[in-house]
Order: structure tokens, then C-alpha cells, then sequence
């Protein structure tokens, strides 16, 4: 006879919670921002074959499609960065408590995108 119901939980019979969805999130955002560090830091890099490669890759940032690469960036670190002091307050002891995990999760979320609008303010009245 054929068990058709898994051991265990599995993706189509569980339910969605916000702290999955931040913890997931925070695994996606580690990998672009490993990647996206290499990129900038090949960018930067780049001054040493000479100002014209430099250039090239600036005038990319300087286009609709590298200021959306540069606000997605600036989410990115700033969900990692609170999603990171997240864990670090779970790893204390702290929120584990079904409400509180929700209400953390949230304040994550709300607070990247909210940190994100905050620095693209800082960087149109700067630069």
C-alpha cells in the first residue's frame, strides 16, 4: 500500500508566516549582496586599467536601469542589515514568542523599505 501524504511538512501543506518569508528574503538578499560587493568592487577596480573603463560603468549607473540596480542595492543591505539585528536579538533570548516574531518580521520589511526611501532622500539632496 502506497503512503500518499508526505512525513513531513512539505510546501504545498504549509502555511505561509512572515517569519518564513523574512528568513527566506534573507537568504536571497545575503547571495545579491555577495555578489553585488564583487561587483562594485570590480567597479572600482576598474580605475586601474584606466578612466575611460570607469566611465563606461558609470555612465551605466548614471542611466534608469543603474539607479533601479542602485535602489535595489540600497534595499537589499538595508533588509539585511535589519533582518541581521533580527537575529541577533533572537539569538539572545529575545522574541520568540509567536506575536513578537510577527511584529519583527514586519518592522523588518516596513523598515528596509523605509530606510531605502530615507537614503534615496539623502543621496538626491547630496549628490
Amino acid at each position: 500500500m502506497e503512503n500518499k501524504k508526505p512525513l513531513s511538512p512539505h510546501i504545498q501543506v504549509y502555511q505561509w508566516h512572515i517569519s518564513s518569508l523574512v528568513s527566506i528574503t534573507h537568504r536571497i538578499t545575503g547571495i545579491i549582496n555577495i555578489i553585488l560587493i564583487t561587483i562594485i568592487c570590480l567597479w572600482i577596480s576598474s580605475l586601474l586599467f584606466g578612466e575611460k573603463n570607469y566611465e563606461i560603468i558609470n555612465n551605466f549607473l548614471s542611466s534608469l536601469m543603474g539607479k533601479f540596480l542602485i535602489l535595489g542595492l540600497t534595499w537589499s543591505f538595508s533588509f539585511q542589515a535589519l533582518s541581521e539585528i533580527r537575529h541577533l536579538i533572537m539569538d539572545l533570548g529575545y522574541c520568540f514568542e509567536l506575536r513578537a516574531t510577527k511584529i519583527t518580521g514586519l518592522l523588518v520589511i516596513f523598515g528596509s523599505i523605509f530606510l531605502t526611501i530615507i537614503f534615496y532622500l539623502i543621496g538626491k539632496v547630496f549628490i
